[in-house]
This record gives structure tokens, sequence and C-alpha cells, in this order.
């Protein structure tokens, strides 16, 4: 871990980001440091969250721990864990996470098994770290990132909508869990938001129209928004609103099916 400093220290609140070393996760350090607070930041490459940090130190006078886990790995997530528990985060963003495109069988056994790790596993394991120090102290935020794909059965995405059903489930419990205890969380739900993700998913995303697409930036203002409201759920944009109520109304047959072809178009 290295640590680049800002110029004024102070009592600055302290945020970590998993994941953050672009898309979602950038943007999230960004509106995180312009909004006042000290990082540390997370994700498997070094050198791209150090540019990052010597941004915003410029930018915003930000200090930022750089810390280098594959979150995968369980002995570097429990580093992670016990940075957080070392008491001094006021907020923690559980953004890091990826997916495959396309049939189970497709994939590799040792590829399923990397992405329940790092987006279910450790979303459980940092969730757990940071409610742990917060209770006590009675505040804290508590962000975890799901997916619009946490509403429905994916096929040809089926791994990857489980293991976000599962963050969206249990995010949801854990804000119930922590009513009146000064903690807030919430779970956010993007839809197709335009960052890198896509790509290393193997989505192209030509067969979506251009509304269906929402901007990395609007994404994380509207999650760190209901955060500090403490809402329990947070759906950007009227789309994906739609999409995620959808599920609820239709049998699940159609919705399979409807999932289905909307992973085709792709």
């Amino acid at each position: 871990m290295t640590r680049a400093e800002g110029s004024d220290r102070g009592a600055r609140p302290r945020a970590l980001v998993t994941g953050a070393s672009s898309g979602l996760g950038a943007s999230f350090a960004r509106q995180l440091a312009a909004a006042g607070n000290d990082l540390v930041l997370v994700a498997r490459s070094r050198e791209p969250m150090e540019k990052l940090a010597a941004e915003l130190s410029t930018a915003h006078g930000t200090g930022a721990e750089i810390l280098v886990a594959d979150l995968a790995d369980r002995v570097q997530l429990a580093t992670v864990a016990e940075r957080i528990g070392a008491g001094d985060v006021g907020t923690v963003v559980n953004n890091a996470g990826f997916g495959f495109y396309g049939p189970v069988t497709t994939h590799g056994r040792d590829q399923e098994l990397g992405m329940v790790d790092v987006d279910v596993a450790a979303v459980v394991a940092l969730s757990h770290a940071a409610v742990q120090v917060m209770v006590p102290r009675g505040s804290g935020k508590l962000l975890n990132v799901a997916s619009v794909a946490a509403f429905a059965p994916t096929p040809e995405s089926a791994t990857y909508s489980a293991a976000k059903s599962f963050v969206l489930f249990y995010t949801e419990a854990l804000h119930d869990e922590m009513s009146g205890s000064g903690v807030l969380v919430t779970v956010l739900c993007p839809g197709f938001t335009r960052t890198n993700f896509q790509s290393s998913a193997g989505i192209t995303g030509h067969g979506l129209p251009g509304f269906a697409w929402a901007e990395a930036d609007d994404v994380v203002r509207q999650g760190l928004a209901s955060l500090s409201r403490n809402e329990a759920v947070c759906v950007p944009g009227l789309v994906n609103k739609v999409a995620a109520v959808s599920p609820r109304l239709a049998p699940r047959p159609v919705v399979r099916r409807i999932a289905g072809q909307v992973m085709k178009r792709l």
C-alpha cells in the first residue's frame, strides 16, 4: 500500500472504493473527493490508481491511499477488510465486479467461480467489516453496487444475474438490520452504463438504442444521493426502473424469455 497525501489532512472523512481504477469506481472516487473525502482506492492495477490519486490531489487536495488487491484472492481480500476494520473509513463503496456474456458452457469453471468470489463473497466480507466498525460508533455509509440484472434470471448471463440478485437481497436486508443504528446502507442497481465493463464482458451494445444507456457520472451521482437519504434501493433512470418492476409482474417463464432475448441483442 502506498499513500499520496493532499495538502491539508485535518479531520477529513475517508471513503474506501473498490474497483477504483476505472469506470464507475473512478467516478465514485472523483465525486467523493469533490465532496471533501480522503480516499482508499482499491483495485488490481496500481498505475491507474496512482494517476487518479495525483489528479484528485491536484483538484481537491485529496489524500489517497492505494491498496492493490485482487478481491478473488481471500488473502488479499482479508487485507482490504482489515483496512476497513482500522475504523477510520466513514464510507465504503463495494463497486468491484465483473461478468461474462454467453452460455455457462462457454466459460471455464474458474471464470464462473471467480465471478462469485468478486461479485458475492467480496461484497459480504467487506460489508461485514464495515458494519462491524460502523455500528459501535453509530455512524457510517455502505453502498453496494448490484445491477438491474439482479431483478431477473438472465439466460446468457446466468451467474452474473444470480450474483447481483444476491447483492440486491443481501443489501436490502442489511439496510433494515441497520435501522436506527446510524449506519446508512443502499444498493445501487445500474443498467447499461458507458464504462469498460461492457467490453470486458463481451457486450458490444450495438443492439440497444441510445436512450437505454447511462453515463457513469450520472449513475454515481444518483447512487450517492440515495445513500445520503438512506434509501434501500437505487435504480437510476426511467428505463431501468421499468426493467426492475416488470419482472415482478410477469410470469417467470416470460421474464426469462425476455431477459434472454435482450442479451442476444447485445
